[in-house]
């Protein structure tokens, strides 16, 4: 199976069994658009637009990609000889939120239950646990998330102090991310954050007009002008350690690349901005009518990321694009997808285990604690068992070793069944997979020049 398309001047084929990428001459890509391209039509259309020996050395050159094993490859299923072990964990340190955010899954913070905070002794037997489950492993992720985990700061300090305290008698090394609205941000928090986490993620989305219209404080203000000065002021002191300012964009910013473009402005140069999944009657859902606006935007941020590429005052990284095109992990893992609830689990305030941070508040879903452990076994086996051949949708898709089936809880909640992936979301990671390929190809154009 391979994957054919056109963006600006460059043609691309793509073959989805290996994932080699090719870039070819418009002949070529005229040929592969049928699987058939030596049929009598198709060379006779062709001899009259390139002429026969042009064709002919086109054909030539599409069968010794073939015969050296490089286009329409045979599938290989790999069977897993990996032992899934927890190594990442989300710790929802506050089930509290200081911002009322229209779209938010967390429903304003609380998860649908009661408002709570973690206490140190949940948070240091979650600790325990990720260091027992990991096995061999000796890196390990942790997430400080909420609601708005700088509402419970103090025992975040503790948690890490508990974490550094641990980690040469057990040969581990934590890294540390936490995601915050900003409002709680000042000079002390954001020391300690540039010292201590590895990765922060700062959420903004974008214009103010835009970020008022859905992140709203609790009297129904606009945050834009209570965060943007304190995320400026970490980014600024936070030099060459990773960060990214990231946003949401809904039906009401449809041209979302400008609020990337703000996001630059404001001097971010590392930057997610993310499109809403929720329910499709509500006003600002993504659409099927959408999708079709919202490739073209893709393609318009991505000739911006191109030619920000030769100014350095104008650079940036958008996380989308950011897309392992040399290779990547193993064919497993590209065709598992995230390790929810196998390699990775959310926590709550009260110690309950669930297979990630989008399925907390779904008690169905709830795998263990931090007592016990991992005692559910017969729901991680749903997700331990799902892979992109599974899933009848992804099996004939040429981008399913790039997304590896996409998210779990969106295949879910949208269709209720991870093997049914959410239409929208996957028609929008194909355009970015595609505007990636072509960032990577204008490049090294660049750099040969």
């Amino acid at each position: 199976m391979i994957h054919i398309f056109k963006i600006d001047d460059m043609h691309c084929v793509i073959d989805t069994n290996s994932g080699l990428v090719h870039i070819v001459d418009e002949i070529i890509y005229d040929l592969l658009t049928d699987d058939n391209f030596k049929s009598e039509d198709k060379i006779e259309t062709l001899n009259t637009k390139y002429g026969q020996a042009t064709v002919l050395e086109a054909i030539s050159e599409i069968n010794e990609l073939i015969d050296n094993k490089l286009l329409y490859t045979e599938e290989t299923i790999v069977e897993n000889r990996i032992k899934p072990a927890i190594k990442a964990m989300c710790l929802n340190m506050a089930h509290d939120c200081n911002l009322k955010c229209e779209y938010c899954f967390a429903s304003q913070g609380n998860f649908k239950g009661e408002r709570s905070l973690m206490s140190f002794e949940v948070g240091k037997k979650a600790f325990d646990y990720l260091v027992k489950s990991s096995g061999k492993r000796t890196n390990l992720e942790v997430d400080f998330f909420g609601g708005e985990p700088l509402m419970n700061f103090e025992t975040i300090k503790q948690l890490v102090d508990y974490a550094r305290s641990i980690e040469k008698e057990n040969n581990k090394k934590f890294r540390f991310t936490i995601t915050t609205n900003g409002v709680l941000l000042d000079d002390e928090k954001i020391d300690y954050i540039n010292e201590n986490m590895d990765n922060v993620v700062l959420s903004i989305d974008g214009r103010k007009s835009v970020n008022d219209k859905m992140r709203k404080t609790v009297n129904d203000k606009g945050s834009y002008d209570v965060i943007v000065n304190n995320f400026k002021n970490l980014v600024a002191k936070r030099k060459d350690k990773d960060y990214f300012a990231r946003g949401t964009y809904t039906a009401y910013n449809l041209d979302f690349s400008e609020d990337v473009k703000h996001m630059r402005e404001l001097g971010f140069e590392k930057i997610s901005v993310e499109p809403v999944v929720t329910k499709p009657e509500e006003k600002y859902a993504l659409l099927d009518e959408h999708v079709e606006i919202l490739k073209a935007e893709y393609e318009k941020l991505a000739k911006m990321y191109i030619d920000a590429f030769k100014d350095k005052d104008k650079k940036f990284q958008f996380f989308h694009f950011n897309i392992e095109l040399d290779g990547g992990p193993c064919i497993y893992k590209r065709s598992v997808g995230c390790g929810a609830g196998t390699e990775y689990v959310a926590v709550t305030p009260e110690g309950d285990f669930y297979p990630c941070h989008q399925f907390v508040g779904e008690t169905d879903f709830i795998i263990g604690n931090v007592d016990d452990g991992i005692t559910k076994e017969e729901v991680v086996d749903k997700f331990r068992h799902v892979s992109v051949n599974e899933k009848p949708t992804c099996k004939e898709c040429w981008a399913k070793y790039y997304c590896s089936g996409g998210c779990h809880a969106n295949a879910y909640n949208f269709n209720h069944d991870f093997k049914i992936p959410y239409k929208v979301g996957c028609e929008l990671e194909k355009k970015r997979i595609e505007c990636s390929i072509l960032i990577k190809a204008k490049l090294q154009e660049e750099e040969n020049d």
